[in-house]
This record gives structure tokens, sequence and C-alpha cells, in this order.
């Protein structure tokens, strides 16, 4: 197992990764429901964007080094960008609610390399789903050799290892997807024939549903700054990625616009940060339990149940979102598709926001779905 210790430029000042501004690398293209600029009008400083985005670059500074006091909590995470900003959210909420955290060198952030991270070759589904990205920090937090684990909550699967408990979502963030494009404003404004990258089947299904004119190149993978790289080199005109990512690593300049939940249902607890500890470690228990975000945490369960219920896996195209409304209840929708978007099944539900009824909420859709689909479906 790979693991390193990282060190992150100026983080100790604030509450995640501090990451350098988009706008020291990209002059337009941003998102008009934001409140952004759109690029519709091709400016001189939109141009600029296409001649920049190479520039992109992982902001956040990673090294090995030898710490000399014994940490408080090891906290495990993957090495990326966004996985690094999720973990330095979580030790910020830490130190926040624990100032006894704070001294230096009580948090440690371990690295760990994932089967997911090495192989990027090949679609996830090919070399083992999800899994394939919390599989060794799982590994890693059983042997005691990390005491949290911090996961995007859409890349655990239902089951969770033996020995481990997730008692703690942290605050969710926007759930939408991102269209980032240099040449167009928005979707629906890419000429026919136009390729737009995505690793994602629920992203492409509907995509495809609503606009069956365009071509999706599949397992376009990598972190944010690779994907950026290729849509720069011209390997596919557009691309779609999750908005919570791009604010979470203050990069919110390169988005073009943002689809609605109506236009992309977003994947299940997208957004949403979870951290695992293990389940007979009181200490750590305690510790996150003081972080815990109940309605989020709920919202999750649900969509979690929902995918469960349909066996949900990186070849099937499944969105589920819950939400609370305005008077207090819990909405959900969800679907699921064929791979090539030609049929969409789609499913709603309401009801109070306590965890049995939310529950029930997702088994019931999902076996709804699984019984108008009937067999075969997802092979389509």
């Amino acid at each position: 197992m790979e693991t390193a210790i990282a060190s992150v430029s100026q983080a100790a000042a604030f509450a995640g990764v501090k990451t350098r501004p988009l706008s020291s690398y990209f002059t337009a293209g941003s998102v008009s429901a934001l409140g952004f600029s759109s690029p519709g009008n091709k400016s001189p400083a939109f141009f600029a964007l296409r001649s920049r985005v190479s520039a992109a670059r992982a902001s956040v500074s990673v090294e090995e080094k030898i710490e000399t006091k014994t940490a408080v909590i090891r906290i495990g995470t993957r090495g990326s960008p966004l996985a690094l900003a999720q973990a330095y959210e979580t030790r910020a909420k830490l130190i926040e609610s624990h100032p006894d955290l704070a001294e230096e060198g009580a948090i440690q952030i371990v690295i760990i390399k994932t089967t997911g991270d090495k192989i990027l070759s090949q679609p996830l589904a090919d070399i083992g789903g999800k899994g394939l990205f919390t599989k060794e920090i799982d590994e890693a937090l059983i042997n005691s050799e990390i005491d949290i684990a911090v996961h995007s909550m859409k890349d655990v699967p239902t089951y969770l290892p033996e020995k481990t408990i997730l008692p703690c979502n942290l605050p969710r963030e926007d759930v939408r997807d991102a269209f980032i494009c240099l040449t167009a404003a928005s979707v629906a404004e890419l000429p026919a024939g136009s390729i737009v990258g995505t690793a994602s089947l629920r992203r492409k299904s509907q995509l495809l549903n609503r606009y069956p004119n365009l071509s999706v190149l599949e397992n376009f993978r990598g972190n944010v700054q690779t994907r950026l790289r290729k849509l720069n080199e011209g390997v596919v005109q557009a691309t779609l990625l999750a908005l919570a990512g791009l604010k979470r690593l203050n990069m919110i300049e390169t988005v073009t616009s943002v689809l609605s939940i109506d236009d992309m249902l977003p994947a299940v607890a997208q957004g949403a940060i979870g951290i695992a500890c293990r389940r007979d470690d009181e200490k750590m228990v305690k510790y996150l339990a003081s972080l815990n975000h109940e309605d989020t945490r709920l919202a999750i369960s649900c969509e979690r149940a929902f995918l469960e219920k349909l066996e949900g896996s990186c070849r099937t195209p499944i969105a589920g979102y819950a939400r609370r409304d305005a008077d207090g209840n819990c909405i959900f929708k969800a679907l699921i598709a064929s791979p090539d978007g030609t049929e969409v099944l789609e499913t709603y539900r309401e009801g109070q926001y306590v965890y049995e009824d939310m529950m029930k909420m997702g088994v019931d859709a999902g076996e709804e779905l699984l019984t108008r689909a009937g067999p075969g479906f997802f092979n389509r």
C-alpha cells in the first residue's frame, strides 16, 4: 500500500485546502446562473480562456515529510487535489469543535493511493467499480494505520467493510452538475456531433436522452485539471463535472453554465463528504459525532437505500436526490436509464424528514423502478 504524509501549502490558516484562485489561470467562462458572466458573447476575454486553460494545474502542494509528533488523529485520504481539500475541510472542522487538536502535528493527513487512482486507462466498471476509490483506505483504517477515512460519498459502496462505521456526513455542497466548454454557452448550443467527455453513465444517459445529436466520449477520467487539459487540447468539445468539487477547489471560474436538477439529476450522494472510523474506536466515534450534519446524513441515507435496492453499479445509469422542502418535508426524485439514453424512468416521493420515512421512500422508489424496468433493462 502506498502512503505518504501530506503537507498542504498555507493550509493551517484556512478551513480546507488553500487553493490558488482560478482567476490567476482563467479570464472568462462563468456561470450565469450563479451571477457570473456568460461566454455567449465570445468576448476577447472568453477566447483567452482557450489558450490559458492548459495552465491549470493542481493547486495543492503535496510532499512527504517526517512528523516529529505523534498525531492524535490520522486522516486517510486519496491524494487528488479534491480529496485533499475534503481532508483539510475535515481537519478544520475537527479543530473548530475541539481546540485541543489545533496543536501542530495533532492531526496528520495520510495519503493513500487507491487502485482507482492507479488505473486510468480503463472504465471503472471494467476494473471493479467505485469501491476501487475506497478499498485501500478502508484497509488502512481496519489495520489501524489511520484513525478516520474521508471519502466522497458517491464513491462509497452501499455496503461498509466489517469493523467500520460511517457516523458522520459534513454539510452537503451544491449537488448540480457544471457544463464546461470553450465554444458554447450551454449544452443546447453545442452543434450536432459535438463530443462531450464524461466517465459517468448517469451523465451520458441523461445527456443523450435530451440531446441525441451529441456524441459522448466515455472513460473521460482523471482529476479536474487533467480533464480541463484534455478539453483544451480538443480531445472533446465539452465536459460535465460536479459543481461541488469545483467549488471546493475554488475553480468556479472554469464553469460555463450550471445544469438544473430537472435537466441533470445528480448522482446518489453527490456533493457529500463521508467520514468513517473503526466501530470499536469510541474516541473517534465521539469526535465524528460532533461534526455530523444530520440533514445531510438523512438525505444520503434515503438515496443510498434507493441505490442499494437497485443493486446499482458503475454499469448502471442511476440518479437520486433527496432534499428538505420549504415545509420541512423530504422530496425525493430518482431515475434509472438505459445506457444509451433512449429510455429514462423517473419517480418521485414525498414524506416526513425523518430516518424511517426517508429510508422507506428510497426502498419504495427502487422497487417501483425495478418493476417498471423489467428484466434486462440495463442491457439494452
